[in-house]
């Protein structure tokens, strides 16, 4: 940007009504193929993943300053976005934080890659219903990595704007395939699945599970859990034993738990090769002859 855009600042305008609306209408990101990013941390992360925004918005109290050159050097690097600039009031009827976005975007909602049957791990959603929860888990993924996740029918859907807000940027770490059959996908996956269940079903701890090889972890919805038919396909099933005083955990942090013990076991068996790796190549001792 070689200068400060002009303020647009009447609800009438093409752009100001597409954005309301995408904010306002889950049938109508779906209909555009966008969605929307409310805030500088998100447009940052997305821009940083090597992707380009259609349009890049900033509140007109954004314009001068050290806060002005920021914005203008992060839209730099969408370098086909088109960069305007919203009049205040627009900016908090468009914005959903508590604290309006100096920073807005609309992007062409990303496709994900298809999951190989290979894969090292992946984490599987079976109706998981509440925004929150889906982008928690996808945060979860993110920070464990865990770099695929698979969203069955009845999940949240991923770019909403209360699953962005809640995912932090991890939707630009994670490759995330929707609407997915659950069961045909694990049919033909290679690796483990371990289902997240009651302790009473049967499961052993999730501490003796093996999760240092290929494998899927399942979380299902929040109340009913994991479906039967997807229990039946799993491999295994686990539970996170819980010797205080509730009965259960949300999904979100069972599968942050699960995810979080999933990265421990890696990171020990990456230890042990380590050690075993440096000791094989040490020179045999010397005898005294």
């Amino acid at each position: 940007m070689t200068s400060v855009p002009e303020v647009i600042r009447s609800r009438d305008n093409k752009l100001v009504k597409r954005l309301l609306r995408l904010v306002a209408s889950a049938r109508d990101r779906k209909l555009a193929g966008e969605s929307v990013l409310d805030g500088a941390h998100l447009v940052e992360a997305y821009l940083q993943s090597g992707r380009v925004a259609r349009e890049v918005i900033v509140s007109s109290t954004a314009r001068t300053g050290d806060e002005w050159k920021r914005i203008e050097a992060l839209a730099r690097r969408g370098v086909d976005a088109k960069v305007h600039v919203f009049g205040e009031q627009l900016m908090h009827e468009a914005s959903q934080l508590e604290s309006p976005a100096s920073v807005m975007a609309i992007i062409e909602t990303p496709k994900g890659d298809p999951i190989p049957s290979t894969a090292d791990a992946v984490l599987v959603l079976d109706s998981v219903q509440d925004p929150g929860n889906v982008g928690a888990l996808l945060r979860s993924a993110a920070a464990f990595g865990v770099r695929h996740a698979l969203l069955g029918g009845g999940t949240a859907f991923a770019w909403s704007p209360k699953v962005l807000r809640a995912g932090q940027g991890a939707h630009f770490a994670v490759n995330i395939v929707e609407g997915a059959d659950i069961c045909a996908w694990l049919a033909g996956f290679e690796g483990d699945s371990l289902a997240l269940v009651a302790a009473d079903d049967g499961a052993t701890p999730l501490a003796e599970a093996n999760l240092a090889k290929p494998v899927a972890l399942l979380v299902g919805n929040e109340g009913r859990g994991l479906s039967a038919e997807v229990i039946a396909a799993a491999t295994a099933r686990a539970h996170i034993p819980m010797p205080g005083q509730m009965e259960s955990l949300n999904a979100a942090s069972c599968g942050a738990i699960a995810m979080y013990e999933l990265a421990q076991q890696r990171s020990k068996q990456a230890s042990t090769t380590s050690s075993r790796l440096a000791s094989s190549a040490k020179p045999p001792k010397q005898t005294k002859g």
